[in-house]
């Protein structure tokens, strides 16, 4: 008995999400949860909702030329720095937030003078702010990065807490890692865009382990992947 939808596994090229005549298979979320689609159809009714909504989805119109053309191929030809810019100004925004890592300080202070040079008045705030030793969380010494140092957490929770204090109306991501960014959003009051994620190892590019799944990341097929976890993370054992 199927108990939850498992879009990712769809084969079906005819959709039923993507068709008036499509199919499903059952699997299917558009099936599965009828009475959920409904509550969220609702919720587009709200006004500011809405707007935001249909904002969103022009946006996305926008990022293609020759729409019109046959055989219909698509051309975009807007990077996500511009989407952004057009996409706030379209919601008449005028003050935005960037929360951004700190190892990404030379990218955050780049776009944040691209958003000011196009009219935005934008607070940026870093992860560490606060300089709160990571001990604070109940940490020990064996599970910093440098043990026996003073190293300062990352913050979301302050960093959300100033751009609301600063009354942003529009939050903006740039490389926090992953939990951190979860919690960002948790309590940012104002609505959150992403300009890129942290990834370490592939510069901030985390797909390209998935473009790798066949060859260079592999072992993401087996349970390998839980053993070296375990054995690099300090102060855990198997």
């Amino acid at each position: 008995m199927i108990s939850h939808g498992k879009c990712a596994q769809c084969k079906l090229k005819n959709r039923i999400c993507q068709r008036m005549d499509g199919n499903s298979p059952a699997f299917c979320s558009t099936c599965l949860y009828a009475d959920v689609i409904q509550e969220a159809e609702d919720e587009y009714n709200i006004a500011e909702i809405n707007k935001f909504a249909c904002e969103a989805a022009e946006q996305e119109a926008t990022c293609y030329i020759d729409r019109k053309a046959s055989p219909g191929y698509l051309y975009p030809v807007k990077p996500r720095v511009q989407e952004i810019i057009e996409f706030a100004r379209r919601m008449e925004y005028r003050k935005l937030g960037v929360a951004f890592c700190m190892g990404l300080h030379k990218e955050a202070a780049v776009f944040c003078k691209i958003l000011e040079d196009h009219g935005f008045d934008v607070v940026s705030v870093v992860c560490k702010v606060g300089g709160k030793d990571k001990t604070f969380l109940g940490l020990k010494e064996n599970q910093k990065i440098h043990e026996g140092c003073f190293e300062p957490m990352c913050n979301p929770i302050a960093q959300a807490k100033i751009l609301n204090t600063a009354q942003t109306e529009f939050n903006i991501l740039l490389g926090l890692c992953v939990g951190h960014d979860s919690l960002f959003i948790k309590y940012s009051q104002s609505l959150v865009t992403i300009l890129a994620v942290k990834d370490r190892v592939l510069g901030h590019n985390p797909l390209a382990a998935i473009y790798n799944y066949d060859s260079y990341y592999e072992r993401f097929q087996t349970d390998r992947i839980k053993e070296l976890d375990v054995k690099s993370t300090p102060g855990r054992s198997k």
